[in-house]
């Protein structure tokens, strides 16, 4: 396999993920009877993202750079909120 090939599937895999996490987001609504986007909506999303951002820069694109890169700030920042609400609850 060449490297070419190999950052291919990097990027699919990259792909898959960041494009699961609306089944598991879908999946959750549907299980509890509402919308909702659960934790591992996001970690999805920073991982897909971030394997994502690793395959724009290798192909140096600015665009999807960019993109990826202002996701994966959102997701981050979401996790955070999560986590800092958790932290207060147990108190």
């Amino acid at each position: 396999m060449s490297a070419e090939q190999m950052w291919v599937a990097f990027g699919l895999i990259g792909q898959f993920l960041f494009s699961g996490r609306w089944i598991v987001q879908w999946f959750v609504s549907e299980k509890l009877g509402k919308s909702v986007v659960p934790t591992v909506f996001w970690y999805l999303s920073l991982g897909g993202g971030m394997v994502l951002l690793s395959y724009a820069i290798y192909r140096q694109d600015p665009v999807f750079i960019l993109g990826q890169a202002m996701g994966s700030a959102v997701y981050l920042r979401n996790l955070f909120l999560i986590y800092r609400e958790q932290a207060a609850v147990k108190g």
